[in-house]
């Protein structure tokens, strides 16, 4: 059955632009919530805004949960809301294809909404649900550009004014063990930090370039595999690279002043434009100096790590594997396997309570706009080859724009 979706975007229609398309025609902007549901009974109803792999990998967690009902399901393609529509039993008139599906999404008044569509569609639709009323759960990275960092900044800050929930997924932070570590450190485990590293190696599956290199120009096609484009994803150094560079933003807790960096694409020959490996060196305050290095080719070790030291002791984390610090004060190595899984389950859980109590405090947005702009500002010292500083990236506010004309609104 053809889900609701409008007529075919003939002129394209910028990200930020999406809400003045939809007022001037069908789509109406969405009032906030009176009254949510939870406070009726105890499930929290619940709209999937990105029906992708990780959409409905997802979903399963939420249901798992038991405080949630999914009650709406967006996406542009059919076939990703019929599948997890149907494994969640979505009524079919909730759900929603083309590219502001979402809003219709949000005229059904979820209570929340997890959003796992394109990094580069997060900050409209993020700004979108608070405006609705609805809670927000948001996978990183938030955005793909300085402009969606600070519209996500101020989707936060509206949030907090609107009591409502607005949490963004990082796992590493939702992790006891990682927690403790930091806390040790910025307590005075290791002394003063002195330097640090961070490391994100893996290997690559070509499937999406493969895909592409079949028809380069096919915006549906872009879509489907839109993390091979650096427009929609940000490039490696934000879209994956992210876990690693936030990690280390949380140790040393500071923007950085300046980076410089190099990078490319050698080894994909498929289609796409993402870079596959990165190198950069950021400098913050106090003359501490990061080394920031990524690969995603090959195969191999595979890492997303960070050490930081300082004159009494390393503390050392990998996403993969475990936790600790050596030296005069000690913590021992911990296991954080399943990290990938067990993080998100712990989000969920925190987001749950924090809408039961009323916490509107939303932690995790501040943080996770910084350690955004943070692989911004080494994709940019990157691309130039150059030192670039903190205050040029700010100024200068490059924006991406996706063309998305011939696509269905």
């Amino acid at each position: 059955m053809k889900r609701q979706s409008t007529a075919q975007n003939s002129h394209g229609v910028e990200r930020r632009g999406f809400l003045a398309a939809s007022a001037a025609g069908t789509l109406s902007v969405v009032p906030a919530k009176a009254i949510f549901s939870y406070q009726q009974n105890e499930k929290v109803s619940l709209g999937i805004i990105g029906a992708g792999g990780r959409g409905r990998w997802i979903a399963d967690l939420f249901r798992k949960h038991g405080g949630y009902s999914i009650t709406a399901v967006a996406d542009y393609f059919e076939d990703r809301v019929d599948a997890l529509g149907n494994a969640h039993q979505v009524p079919e008139k909730n759900r929603f294809t083309g590219l502001l599906g979402y809003r219709r999404l949000l005229e059904t008044r979820p209570d929340a909404v997890v959003i796992e569509t394109p990094s580069y569609f997060h900050p409209e639709q993020c700004l979108a649900s608070v405006e609705a009323g609805s809670h927000v759960f948001v996978a990183k990275p938030v955005a793909v550009d300085v402009p969606g960092c600070l519209d996500v900044l101020r989707a936060g800050q509206q949030a907090r004014q609107k009591k409502l929930c607005f949490l963004v997924d990082f796992q590493t932070r939702a992790n006891a063990h990682y927690q403790e570590v930091v806390r040790r450190v910025h307590a005075g485990a290791i002394g003063p930090i002195v330097c640090a590293e961070a490391r994100y190696y893996t290997s690559h599956h070509p499937g999406r370039e493969e895909a592409l290199a079949q028809d380069p120009n096919n915006k549906e096609l872009q879509l489907r595999n839109w993390a091979a484009l650096r427009v929609l994803s940000g490039d490696v150094i934000t879209e994956q690279n992210i876990h690693a560079l936030d990690v280390a933003t949380w140790f040393i807790n500071a923007d950085p002043i300046k980076a410089y960096g190099t990078g490319g694409r050698k080894a994909r020959t498929g289609g796409g434009d993402c870079s596959d490996h990165f190198a950069v060196i950021y400098y913050f305050p106090g003359d501490v100096v990061l080394s920031f290095s990524s690969k995603q080719l090959g195969t191999g070790y595979e890492t997303i790590a960070c050490r930081v030291f300082g004159p009494d002791g390393t503390a050392d984390t990998d996403y993969w594997r475990s936790v600790s610090i050596v030296g005069k004060n000690p913590f021992p190595e911990t296991s954080v396997e399943g990290l990938y899984t067990t993080g998100t389950e712990a989000n969920i859980r925190t987001f749950y309570e924090a809408i039961r109590s009323g916490d509107a405090s939303n932690p995790t947005v501040e943080p996770s706009v910084r350690s955004n702009l943070v692989t911004i500002l080494g994709r940019m010292a990157a691309y130039r080859r150059q030192e670039v500083s903190w205050k040029e990236m700010m100024q200068t506010a490059e924006k991406w724009e996706f063309d998305t004309t011939g696509l269905r609104l």
